[in-house]
């Protein structure tokens, strides 16, 4: 019997999506690329297709992957950033062979060669990254509210004022403690 991998959590913004492939960073950890091949997978999700992936540069995702979080999780307490994490967004972002397109629609997208590799990939989330952490795009940087996530996401939301990386997760498990919570006081005899 095969084990079960966790779903894809998918935002709008790359980097902080990348982020999101290590959730309940501050509880129980859930890895959601725990293979190259589930990186292989989240890449494609992500519009970033490559054939093949190595263990080694599996650990070159992981180490990405931290580094956005470690930034990211700075700027969003506007924090210094952490040197060796710009370190490594930089080498990755610089390392790649990915083209920025423009599209029919005016948006811009990323457009990886036949002979794209993992690194190719990783150089535009990291791009992605820079972009996000430098506040080139309108949003902001926040941590959720959740005690055991607390993952850095990007809140595109007006106001500015998004709570949980993720509505569906983070958002919904704290609605639902909080009702059980409003339960159980209201239906205690008094």
């Amino acid at each position: 019997m095969r084990a079960r991998v966790p779903e894809f959590r998918l935002g709008n913004v790359l980097a902080t999506s990348f982020t999101g492939t290590l959730t309940e960073r501050r509880g129980n950890p859930v890895e959601r690329i725990p293979t190259p091949q589930r990186l292989i997978d989240w890449l494609a999700v992500n519009g970033l297709a490559v054939e093949s992936c190595t263990a080694a540069q599996l650990e070159l995702a992981r180490e990405l992957r931290e580094s956005i979080h470690a930034a990211a999780t700075a700027a969003a307490l506007q924090e210094p950033l952490p040197a060796p994490a710009i370190q490594v967004i930089n080498d990755r972002s610089a390392q790649g062979r990915a083209a920025a397109v423009l599209t029919p629609e005016g948006d811009r997208q990323w457009r990886l060669s036949s002979a794209s590799c993992v690194e190719d990939a990783l150089s535009v989330i990291a791009a992605d990254a820079i972009s996000i952490i430098a506040g080139e795009r309108d949003g902001k940087l926040a941590l959720c509210a959740s005690p055991t996530c607390q993952a850095a996401f990007f809140d595109t939301s007006q106001s500015r004022t998004r709570r949980w990386c993720d509505m569906n997760t983070c958002g919904n498990r704290h609605k639902k403690a909080r009702f059980i919570a409003n339960q159980r006081k209201n239906s205690s005899p008094a």
